[in-house]
């Protein structure tokens, strides 16, 4: 058992690499469409481009959304209508019809009121044989109808159902005899007709819904076997069904479970060999990314991320997929690494999607190109207009291919549709408005630090920075011209200068615990460690880098910046009060005067190790002269060299012998070195 935790504990960092491969192989494929895939591409009134096409097994011949759409409109024309009846008390009705026209009856003989009542039965048993509908619908009389009388449905004739108009004329009719009478009798008629049938919708709804499920979708079936399209042949609208009908069988076989475990295995190869191709990139041309597991876990979150979202969306609608912002991926990794690995991972990320969407060549052609523009135009993330100017051209990048493989596809600009420009508009949108925020998403998340962070830590009226400059304006001065060595030093061998020129402004904030113990800060002439011994003065010097990362800590500066206060000094000696304790004791422990570490490990932290050194040291130079200041540079950056100090730092002598070149330059620069005038 005590093997087993030492091996896991010796190989934590491969067991989590393994751990975080395989998660995000399963997140992958289960994004993926779960059914085998039709590999043809095809498109109507096109030749067929390959070979033969056999069915691989019987399936059924779908109709086309033309046809189900025309089918589906007829059973909506023919759907029957439903009515309801409410019952009417037609003798309450005709004796109040009747005893209203007695009331009119002075202006009627005594057989012409006999005769109104008689034909007033008559005629309201005629309207309400069926009864009054308030108002039909156009096609009303075309249609077969349902009369719901109760819990009886019957069938009856659309003619015998009247409206108020239709009742109108019949009553017309029945009183053209009298027509100084008609306005007066109509209005009693009308003021006491009343309307009782109603249209039933849920019985409507009912019957379309019932027909539109027994509906069917298919119109035929093709056997195994049989020749569905040969080479050359063109794609008319039978065979384009025919193929249609076949791609979308795929994967609703009868064994389709079997199918499924093995599109599964599938996948997960394919997945497995992407993911696999990443992680020996890593390990072959960024090592210091495989490393830390970290940075390894934001880039395959990301990939993730981004198959996530595209499945979303091709899920909703396959036609929204150049929505999604895929450009933000190699704009994230190249703020966070570089352009190298922002392109790789994106290209890599690209051609996973190919499995989710449709036309997966145009789509992986476009993308690509989106990647790689993003990664040739955004230069600093931290200049707005770049970033802006960057997404201008991966929109127009976009409208260029969609446009060129429309003329392919149809060689016309006839049936172009505006929708898709929208789309890359929105794409365009979308990048700008993320790409920062997720940037600082992923700070705070995984503790890394982007350029944009940099620049707002380099900025001198930080909280930290003013504290500084108020307090120990010495050092921060000394800071100020440190940054400026080790910036352009850095951009002498293309390094990262901009984290350079961070790390250098924080280097010595340690120094505001007790600032009059360094010289810089000593405006007033007195020196404290004249009253200390020499051990204690140098554990006052060393405190200072200590006092540095816990100070920096507190005020949430990032551990890349930390670094930089960690290996200022690296492992060397506080050389004044070491040699200084020696002409006092020739025996004194060296260990008592080296400062905790480490070594720089970088070619930025070796950097401001030497930057910091010759700007502190050149502060004793005396009448400095070109030969004095080539010399002073060298000796101390060999002895830097031989001791040590650099050997983890990934730097190599020729960009050594670059710096010192550069140093030597800007001191002579500093000190004016010019012709003595006279008096």
């Amino acid at each position: 058992m005590k093997e087993i935790i030492n091996y896991i504990y010796r190989n934590t960092g491969f067991i989590y690499k393994a751990v975080i491969f395989l998660t995000a192989l399963l997140l992958i494929v289960y994004l993926f469409p779960k059914q085998g895939q039709f590999k043809y591409d095809f498109e109507k009134n096109k030749p067929w481009q390959y070979e033969d096409l056999y069915a691989p097994f019987d399936f059924v011949i779908k109709k086309s959304e033309a046809v189900l759409q025309k089918e589906k409109d007829s059973l909506t024309k023919n759907t029957p209508y439903f009515v309801n009846k409410e019952k009417i008390d037609l003798n309450s009705l005709s004796q109040k019809i009747a005893r209203e026209i007695l009331n009119s009856a002075a202006l009627l003989s005594n057989d012409e009121v006999s005769l109104l009542k008689k034909a007033n039965s008559k005629l309201l048993a005629k309207i309400y044989k069926t009864g009054i509908i308030d108002q039909k619908p156009v096609d009303f009389n075309r249609r077969k109808v349902f009369l719901i009388e109760g819990k009886k449905i019957k069938e009856i004739n659309p003619g015998q159902i009247y409206t108020i108009h239709d009742v109108k004329k019949i009553l017309a009719t029945y009183l053209s005899d009298k027509p100084e009478l008609k306005s007066r009798l109509l209005s009693i008629y009308f003021d006491n007709l009343k309307v009782n049938l109603k249209l039933d919708d849920f019985y409507y709804d009912k019957t379309l819904k019932q027909n539109l499920e027994n509906l069917s979708v298919n119109k035929g079936m093709v056997l195994k076997g049989a020749r569905i399209i040969s080479k050359g042949e063109l794609i008319d609208n039978h065979k384009y069904t025919l193929i249609n009908s076949l791609k979308q069988s795929y994967g609703i076989q009868d064994d389709v479970v079997s199918k499924t475990i093995w599109v599964f295995a599938g996948y997960s190869i394919l997945v497995a060999i992407v993911l696999l191709m990443l992680l020996l990139f890593l390990l072959k041309y960024r090592p210091e990314i495989y490393e830390n597991n970290v940075k390894i876990t934001l880039i395959v979150f990301n990939i993730v991320l981004m198959i996530f979202l595209t499945t979303l969306v091709v899920n909703y609608d396959a036609s929204y997929v150049f929505v999604v912002p895929l450009a933000i991926l190699p704009l994230i990794l190249k703020a966070f690494f570089d352009s190298r690995v922002g392109l790789f991972v994106h290209v890599l990320t690209i051609l996973l999607l190919g499995f989710i969407v449709p036309n997966s060549f145009e789509f992986i052609f476009l993308q690509i190109m989106a990647g790689i523009v993003t990664i040739l135009t955004v230069s600093e993330l931290t200049k707005r207009a770049n970033l802006f100017s960057s997404v201008g051209n991966i929109i127009l990048i976009y409208i260029l291919g969609y446009f060129a493989f429309h003329l392919i596809h149809e060689g016309s600009i006839e049936l172009i549709s505006s929708k898709i420009f929208v789309l890359f508009l929105l794409n365009g949108v979308f990048t700008i408005a993320l790409s920062h925020q997720l940037i600082l998403i992923y700070e705070k998340l995984f503790g890394l630090v982007s350029d944009v962070s940099l620049l707002e830590l380099s900025n001198t009226n930080t909280k930290l920075l003013k504290r500084l400059a108020d307090k120990a304006p010495g050092t921060f001065n000394h800071s100020l011209q440190v940054a400026n060595l080790a910036e352009a030093a850095a951009n002498e061998i293309n390094a990262n200068a901009l984290l350079v020129r961070a790390g250098a402004l924080y280097h010595d904030i340690g120094k505001l615990m007790n600032p009059f113990f360094f010289t810089e800060n000593q405006t007033s002439g007195v020196n404290h460690h004249d009253d200390l011994d020499p051990v204690d003065s140098a554990q006052i010097i060393i405190q200072h880098v200590l006092d540095g990362v816990e100070l920096a800590r507190k005020n949430n500066i990032p551990d890349r910046i930390i670094d930089f206060i960690r290996t200022h000094h690296g492992t060397n000696l506080v050389q004044y009060f070491y040699i200084k304790a020696k002409e006092e004791d020739p025996n004194v422990d060296p260990e008592l005067f080296r400062y905790p570490g480490p070594n720089p490990f970088s070619k930025e932290t070796a950097i401001l190790m030497m930057a910091d050194s010759i700007e502190a040291a050149s502060k004793s130079l005396r009448e400095p002269t070109a030969e004095k200041i080539e010399n002073f540079v060298d000796k101390i950056i060999d002895s830097q060299l031989h001791n040590g100090l650099l050997a983890n730092a990934d730097i190599t002598f020729k960009e050594i012998t670059a710096i010192k070149k550069l140093f030597k330059k800007k001191l002579k620069n500093i000190y004016h070195l010019r012709i003595e005038y006279p008096e």
